[in-house]
């Protein structure tokens, strides 16, 4: 006898119930706002006694959405958002109205081969094959903003390669770079949500020069390392004069506060060819230990 075909739910789908209660009778106790569906209620979602429930939601919503998408992993692109494109340097020194303004815009066109790099080392890590179960390896990964953040972006999608990018809501109007494959871009309300999502799948990290938040997101990813809470991975630092110049590792070493091995965390590379051969023959050492 043929076993009959049982429904897959007995509830009504979230979905549903909210069509219907959008399209309530309106009434005084059905337009108040206590009688919202509470997953409908931005009010009470907002409140700041819900705070842990929008963590939840902001650590989820990614996840989901990138197991959907079958990101095994990624390289993360860390990096200022103030270092132009080559092509718009000049226009940035032209435009200074100071000595100082002149300077700084002068030090910035010279830094923007960095963002060559990004775009270079993007588009080789977007060649990496699916593994086995078709999930994308090495997915590159950004903040979502200009400068290095979009030559990441922009570098995958020379490669005809899907990107992410990790935006967050800032005071100033600020908005996703166009090279951020559209169902990979994600905004973000909390920076630790936001840097947690970063490193999850992260298995290389491109570091090019940059501010606080570049300094703030390297040096925690450097910490979680040296103190076991995550494994080690490779961590290119694009740019050897500029990260001895902004910070002396070695003076930490030499004032005890950090040991001499702790050093050997990062690797400091200057174009993209060095760095991706670099991330390829780490995993090969790794791969070869776990043979031994």
């Amino acid at each position: 006898m043929k076993q009959p075909k049982l429904p897959q739910r007995v509830f009504s789908p979230a979905k549903t119930d909210a069509a219907t209660a959008r399209a309530a009778t309106p009434a005084p106790q059905t337009t108040h706002p206590a009688y919202r569906l509470a997953f409908q209620d931005d009010d009470f979602l907002l409140r700041e006694d819900l705070r842990p429930i929008r963590f939840q939601l902001e650590l989820l919503k990614p996840e989901l959405l990138l197991d959907e998408a079958k990101i095994g992993s990624t390289i993360v692109f860390y990096g200022s958002a103030r270092i132009p494109s080559p092509e718009h340097a000049d226009a940035l020194v032209d435009a200074s109205a100071t000595d100082t303004q002149r300077r700084i815009a002068e030090r910035l066109r010279a830094k923007s081969h960095y963002y060559e790099e990004a775009r270079k080392l993007a588009a080789l890590a977007a060649e990496t094959p699916p593994d086995a179960d078709g999930r994308r390896q090495f997915v590159v990964c950004s903040g979502g903003g200009p400068s290095i953040m979009e030559a990441a972006n922009r570098g995958a999608a020379d490669a005809g390669a899907d990107s992410i990018g990790l935006n967050i809501v800032l005071p100033h109007e600020q908005a996703p770079n166009v090279y951020v494959t559209p169902s990979l871009s994600f905004q973000f309300h909390y920076f630790a949500l936001r840097k947690m999502h970063f490193l999850l799948r992260a298995r290389a990290v491109a570091v090019f020069p940059g501010g606080f938040g570049t300094l703030d997101e390297t040096f925690e990813l450097l910490t979680l390392i040296q103190t076991g809470k995550m494994a080690a991975l490779p961590i290119l630092m694009f740019g050897t004069e500029f990260w001895h110049r902004v910070v002396d590792f070695e003076a930490l070493v030499d004032e005890g506060v950090v040991s001499p091995t702790d050093l050997g965390l990062m690797h400091f590379v200057e174009t993209a060819e060095e760095g991706w051969d670099y991330i390829q023959e780490w995993y090969r050492d790794r791969e070869k230990e776990g043979e031994s």
